[in-house]
């Protein structure tokens, strides 16, 4: 079958690729785009890996057809830092060992950065549901909820 021309803005970069039809987007950011911030999880959309934002809104990249991604704004965590400053939630993570492995991290910086844009000051409970569609093995979750709630309140300017 011919391959489909595929345009988007990956990360604030014009992104143009041609696809095999049916192909996830997960495959083509790491394999196409070589943008390897994206995990390739389970492969079936129950564990978040691979969370991206489209258009600003958290999406299983192993479920979503490239080719449905056509002249919209995908962005991984490969654009969460601004040159060499680390984006907030990153920080948190960091400072607050919000990450072991670090398998699930990826998608759980989106699901979080997705929130936080939508919800500056958010509550336990709207962090629990965020990031409810994740799975950790390791951390028991508490060091995440933790890490999101303290990168909210740096970023809105309030003491931690």
């Amino acid at each position: 079958m011919a391959k489909t021309p595929v345009t988007f803005t990956l990360n604030d970069m014009e992104t143009a690729l041609f696809v095999d039809p049916g192909a996830n987007l997960n495959d083509v950011l790491r394999r196409g785009a070589g943008d390897l911030t994206t995990k390739n999880g389970c492969g079936q959309g129950t564990c978040g890996a691979c969370t991206v934002l489209i258009d600003g809104v958290p999406h299983l990249s192993c479920l979503t057809l490239a080719e449905s991604t056509e002249g919209r704004r995908i962005d991984t965590t490969g654009g969460l830092a601004g040159g060499p400053e680390l984006h907030p939630l990153q920080t948190a993570f960091m400072e607050g060992f919000a990450a072991q492995c670090g398998f699930c991290t990826a998608g759980m910086l989106m699901a979080a950065k997705a929130l936080l844009d939508k919800t500056p000051n958010p509550t336990r409970e709207d962090v629990v549901e965020a990031i409810s569609g994740n799975l950790c093995r390791c951390t028991g979750y508490e060091p995440i909820i933790d890490a999101i709630l303290t990168a909210a309140a740096r970023m809105q300017g309030r003491a931690v």
